[in-house]
């Protein structure tokens, strides 16, 4: 009898500041905030993603670019300056290193890196 394919439940994000890191992104997607204590803080987005910013003892954040990670890549929907900006404003910083003009790399609150940019997959 054949498999069943799984299903992502959601996308856990380790951090030293559950919190923080969580509002920080549901600031910049919008959502609704599903728990929160100080070990974690769960959220889905307006997109459906599910994501747990959880508390890890000595965090470390990653380093980019030579640290091999998965990372958030977001649709600018046209506006690369302006998403930039926003992501910025809600607490992002720009990295140092920026590999291609189609995309800008950013980190949130807690290191990790995420790319946005115009170039939308269209499977």
């Amino acid at each position: 009898m054949p498999r069943n394919h799984l299903a992502i439940a959601g996308t856990s994000i380790d951090c030293a500041d559950p919190a923080q890191l969580a509002h920080f992104y549901l600031a910049l997607l919008g959502g609704e905030l599903l728990w929160e204590s100080s070990e974690s803080v769960g959220f889905r987005t307006q997109s459906g993603l599910s994501i747990v910013a959880q508390k890890v003892a000595n965090y470390v954040p990653p380093v980019w670019p030579s640290t091999s990670i998965v990372h958030f890549d977001m649709d600018a929907s046209g506006d690369l300056a302006g998403s930039v900006a926003y992501a910025v404003e809600c607490g992002a910083r720009e990295a140092a290193e920026q590999p291609d003009p189609r995309w800008r790399v950013l980190l949130d609150p807690a290191g990790h890196p995420f790319c946005i940019t115009t170039e939308v997959y269209d499977g």
